[in-house]
């Protein structure tokens, strides 16, 4: 991927010096790092007077940026100032919403930044058969993507039942990536035993899902590498980081879907010196946040070697890692908190197209009891509960807010259907609802309520603004538009951290503990994680995939 930087900064700097940590040799000496224009033509070890250290760029090995709620290039700023110097990006959301358009819009507003942006072809879209998406990319459609020397593998093959069955269409996929020499990214939670071998023996060779160590040896030994992903909803560092001890060079780290009040804080750099805090080798850490990624998926990226391209950060030590000063492609793009390159405006784009609905359009009618899905904090995976509830005069059900049991919704963002509802135990609101168009993966409109009035209005105000993330009660409503596909703000990433920690907050005094409420709610309606979810389709039950009575027969 060629990015052009005359219009970054004009490279001044031909000889660096410092402190040279080399991954390779797995050693830190002084010298100096001599530039031929976009690489490093030789390093010479000799006495410097420099005390900072110069070390490669670290890599977000799985990451959708459209989950920060930020263009490309608004993204890449918060992602550079800690020392992110390139990601692994499936454009996954944004395909599902509007397809090879979606990926073409982000591969050109990645141009508008230095950060390398690596992307894949999304090999699930839809995600499943269970949901409606706003287009789907098939085959033919992937093996056109694939044949892109700006895509650089094939994104997270979800359907692992399908790969499993040796499904035509995923044969197919997965060939494709083949015969390009493109790796097949991987998503299978809890899969073990013989259906993991299975699902590896096709190709498939990274996992991000992994949730337990003892899952994660399993997968490593069958010759897997395990993304050890944090990211806003689902963190695992803590249960995976002994496979990083024991098994370095099969590590690499990710945050797949950050939030942006995690945006500095939460990113590659922080796993890293958490790392190091609980004893890991730094060499070891290095591995897995720079050398594996680059090495795994061929990126085009500088490893501090002869020869290499000029891709490094400097920081002014090795526990901290406090960024001083970055180079990409030769050019230095981040100095002292300052960027060489300069905002622009991201093009809108958007269809959101469903109309305002009614509030009888969510009344639920079943018998008693019935099922619930049950959400775990911190976690994609829920579980199934059963729950009776009072009716109404009208025959339909009512949500219990003092067992916590509240209305949940999933509602078609492409064409007018009847919503689909449910009902849901975990978020803690007492009064109000909290409703998003950034529902994995298809991303319709998803909310969750303590009346049917407020889901009705909750709703209805994000189809009024194309898109957004929303709470309201009585008292007030908060509203954070994202114009962009219903994914992303055109607004710049300070002021929509603003507003989403507000968004956080309002929902965090109104009763809810979890860490973060929506993108729970985000992946409420992902039918490819355990157990019991709901689509626009639909209540899923993935352990029998398929949907299922609201009715707990």
């Amino acid at each position: 991927m060629k990015v052009n930087t005359k219009k970054f900064s004009e490279r001044i700097t031909k000889k660096i010096s410092g402190r040279i940590v080399d991954p390779i040799s797995r050693t830190i000496f002084e010298g100096s790092i001599y530039l031929d224009k976009s690489r490093i033509s030789k390093i010479i070890k000799e006495p410097v007077s420099e005390k900072y250290y110069i070390m490669p760029g670290l890599i977000d090995a799985h990451v959708h940026i459209e989950s920060s709620m930020l263009p490309p290039a608004e993204f890449s700023r918060f992602m550079m100032k800690s020392g992110i110097i390139a990601t692994i990006s499936d454009p996954h959301e944004i395909a599902n919403v509007m397809g090879i358009e979606g990926i073409r819009y982000m591969i050109e507003e990645s141009h508008k930044t230095p950060m390398r942006v690596f992307y894949g072809a999304p090999s699930c879209v839809p995600a499943s058969p269970f949901e409606t998406s706003g287009h789907c990319l098939d085959s033919e459609a992937v093996f056109m993507l694939l044949r892109r020397k700006d895509i650089f593998y094939l994104s997270e093959m979800m359907n692992y039942p399908g790969v499993i069955a040796k499904d035509i269409e995923i044969k197919k996929k997965i060939s494709a990536a083949f015969q390009y020499g493109k790796p097949v990214d991987g998503h299978a939670p809890a899969l073990r035993g013989e259906l993991l071998k299975k699902y590896i023996d096709s190709g498939i060779s990274t996992d991000h899902e992994t949730i337990t160590y003892e899952e994660g040896k399993e997968k490593i030994q069958l010759g897997m590498k395990i993304i050890i992903r944090e990211g806003s909803a689902s963190r695992q560092f803590e249960e995976l980081f002994p496979l990083l001890m024991e098994y370095p060079e099969m590590c690499m780290f990710c945050t797949d879907d950050l939030h942006p009040d995690n945006l500095l804080d939460g990113t590659v750099r922080d796993i890293f010196k958490r790392a190091l805090k609980k004893g890991a080798d730094f060499f070891d850490v290095l591995q897995a946040a720079s050398v594996n990624p680059i090495k795994h998926y061929h990126l085009p990226v500088g490893l501090l070697q002869p020869g290499d391209p000029a891709d490094f950060i400097i920081v002014n030590n090795l526990e901290d890692l406090m960024i001083e000063t970055i180079y990409i492609n030769g050019v230095r793009t981040y100095d002292n908190g300052s960027f060489s390159f300069t905002e622009s405006k991201p093009e809108i784009v958007n269809n959101v197209k469903c109309s305002p609905k009614k509030r009888d359009d969510f009344y639920i009618y079943s018998e008693n009891p019935i099922k619930v899905i049950g959400i775990q904090n911190d976690q994609l995976i829920t579980n199934s509960i059963s729950a009776v509830l009072k009716k109404s005069d009208s025959g339909y059900l009512l949500p219990d807010t003092d067992n916590d049991i509240l209305l949940a919704a999933v509602i078609n963002r492409y064409f007018d259907t009847k919503p689909a509802v449910a009902f849901v135990k975990g978020f803690g609101l007492q009064d109000g609802a909290i409703a998003s168009s950034v529902a994995h993966d298809s991303h319709n409109i998803i909310a969750v309520a303590t009346s049917y009035e407020y889901l009705k209005q909750a709703v209805n105000s994000i189809i009024k603004a194309k898109g957004g993330l929303l709470f309201r009660n009585k008292k007030k409503e908060i509203l954070l538009p994202l114009p962009i596909a219903g994914l992303m703000s055109d607004q710049s990433g300070n002021s929509v951290a603003k507003i989403y920690k507000k968004l956080n907050q309002a929902v965090h005094r109104n009763g809810s503990t979890l860490t973060s409420p929506f993108m729970t709610l985000s992946f409420i309606g992902l039918t490819v994680i355990p157990e019991l979810k709901l689509s626009d389709k639909g209540l899923f039950d993935s352990a029998k995939f398929g949907f299922t009575d609201l009715h707990d027969n």
